[in-house]
Order: C-alpha cells, then sequence, then structure tokens
C-alpha cells in the first residue's frame, strides 16, 4: 500500500527502552542549555567589544548564530518526544525539520570555508586586508550562502514531496533526517540518491576544498617568516578555526562512514548526535579558550553582567 503526503512519521529516537528517557531527556537538555547560552555568549562578547568588530568576529558571531538555530531544529522536538511520551512528528513537521536542518548545515559548510578565506587574506596579505574584508563583503557573503542554502533544502524538500510512502513510516532517529526519509519510500529512489550524493559534493565538497586551499597557502606563507615568534602569532590566530574544522568535518563524516559500514539504526541515530549536537557545543568553548582576545572579551563580559547583580 502506497500513501502520499502521510498525515505523520514516528521518530524512534535513541532508544525504545522506557528506563533510559529520563537520562537522556536530562542529558540532551543539558547539552542544548549549554550550547545556547555558550553561543550567545560568544556573541555578547563580540557585540561588546569594540575591538572585535573586524570580519573574523563577525562570521564567528555568524557561525554561533547558526549553531543555535542548527540544534533549535532537532533537540526541543526530542524533548518534547521524550517528556509527551509520543514519537510522533506530522508530515508537514517533518518537511520543515528537514528544511532547517540543511539550511543550517550547509549554511555551516560555507561560513567554515568564509573564516578560512579571511585567514588566509590576513596572513598572506596583511596589508590589503581591510581593503579586500569590507563590512559590506561579508554581509554580501553571508546573505549570498544563506541563500543558496535555502534553495538547496527547498530542493530537498521537493524532492520528499513526489515520494510516495509505506504505512510504516518509522525513523530510527532523533529528528527528520533527509536520507532515512528517503529510505522509507516505496517509489523509486534511484534518481534521488543520486542527486543528494551530487548535492553532498558541491556543497560540502566544494567549502572543503576552499578551507583546504586556504590552509595550504597560509602555511606555505607562515613558513616563509624569519622568526619562531612570528610563525607561533600566526599559527595561533588559525588553531581555533582548524579546531572547529576538524570538530565538524571528522563528525560529518564518522556519520557517513557509520551509516555505510553499519545496518544498526541506533548506531546511526547516535553518529548523527555527533554532527547535528556536539558541533555546536563545543564551538564556542574552542574559540574562548583557544583565542586570547575572546577569552578576555568573554571575561570581560562576565564581569560587566556579575557587578550588575
Amino acid at each position: 500500500m502506497e500513501i502520499r503526503n502521510q498525515t505523520e512519521f514516528l521518530l524512534l529516537g535513541l532508544t525504545d527502552d522506557p528506563t533510559l528517557q529520563p537520562l537522556i531527556f536530562s542529558l540532551f537538555l543539558s547539552m542544548y542549555l549549554v550550547t545556547i547560552l555558550g553561543n550567545l555568549l560568544i556573541i555578547l562578547a563580540v557585540s561588546s567589544d569594540p575591538h572585535l568588530h573586524t570580519p573574523m568576529y563577525f562570521f564567528l558571531c555568524s557561525l554561533s548564530l547558526n549553531d543555535i538555530c542548527f540544534i533549535t531544529s532537532t533537540i526541543p522536538k526530542m524533548l518534547l518526544n521524550i517528556q509527551t511520551q509520543d514519537q510522533s512528528i506530522t508530515y508537514t513537521g517533518c518537511l520543515s525539520q528537514v528544511c532547517f536542518v540543511i539550511i543550517f548545515a550547509v549554511l555551516e559548510n560555507f561560513l567554515l570555508a568564509v573564516m578560512a578565506y579571511d585567514r588566509y587574506v590576513s596572513i598572506c596579505y596583511p596589508l590589503s586586508y581591510t581593503t579586500i574584508m569590507k563590512l559590506c563583503l561579508c554581509v554580501l557573503l553571508l546573505l549570498t550562502y544563506l541563500s543558496i542554502s535555502t534553495v538547496d533544502a527547498l530542493f530537498d524538500t521537493l524532492i520528499i514531496l513526489r515520494l510516495s510512502f509505506c504505512t510504516a513510516l518509522e525513523i530510527p532517529n532523533f529528528f527528520c533526517e533527509l536520507p532515512q526519509i528517503i529510505k522509507l519510500a516505496c517509489s523509486d529512489t534511484l534518481i534521488d540518491n543520486i542527486l543528494i550524493y551530487v548535492e553532498t559534493c558541491i556543497f560540502a565538497g566544494l567549502p572543503l576544498s576552499g578551507i583546504i586551499f586556504s590552509y595550504i597557502h597560509i602555511v606555505s606563507s607562515i613558513l616563509t617568516i624569519p622568526s619562531s615568534e612570528g610563525k607561533h602569532k600566526a599559527f595561533s590566530t588559525c588553531g581555533s578555526h582548524l579546531s572547529v574544522v576538524s570538530l565538524f568535518y571528522g563528525t560529518a563524516f564518522g556519520v557517513y562512514i557509520s551509516s555505510a559500514v553499519t545496518d544498526s539504526p541506533g548506531k546511526t541515530a547516535v553518529a548523527s548526535v555527533m554532527y547535528t549536537v556536539v558541533p555546536p557545543m563545543l564551538n564556542p568553548f574552542i574559540y574562548s579558550l583557544r583565542n586570547r582576545d575572546m577569552k578576555e572579551a568573554v571575561r570581560m563580559l562576565i564581569s560587566r553582567i556579575a557587578s550588575l547583580i
């Protein structure tokens, strides 16, 4: 039996063991609150410190805001399902969740790439940095990347709309993930899978290639610096970004490999946590602990808040 535009899906979550649900609820609620507070702290710290009103920190604030939106597109619904003991999500709700997850995941790729480009210009062309990385260019790049991400997400949503589904609409994950939804379709999905692989190569491969290209030139430029102190200072400006890039792409590739080598739905769901929850939660800590200017701005912000209490 085939059903088009089915009224609801079932999100099976991370486990079907009812005794573990309170623990999972507490754990993910804590992770969600830490992510929101950590990224808000980054945004407020940068906004309150005039010395950080530079392209690098403009994109960092954009990344923090994107991480807040990214995790908000999945975790609140998961927490609500656990609290109400209702695994269902409407067809429209599932489509919306797929759309927003793709928007913020693709935008994350582009933001990491443009932050690498910012470091490339800063280190390789320091005298031209302020001329090249103007605020209007930064805003234009951000709006362009957001538009591209939105168009890609809408295209993927149209892919789902043309599918026919069977009666067993159980998604073995805690959110509506595009590949999992396509697996539920009764209609032929060969073309759809090919389109998704092409999209992944474009919207993940191109930004990653840009990051690699930027850092090849950055390393080459740094190696020409005669003093070890100068080399260390140049490398230190890239350390936080490299850590975030490694975390995001490392977890994303981990999810891909996990889904390719295992048929266990539970392991796939746990792997999905690694790229949808862990990077947004850890990014603020990476930037605040590894970046001296950011650390000082956060310290001043906390002192200012404490003085008002």
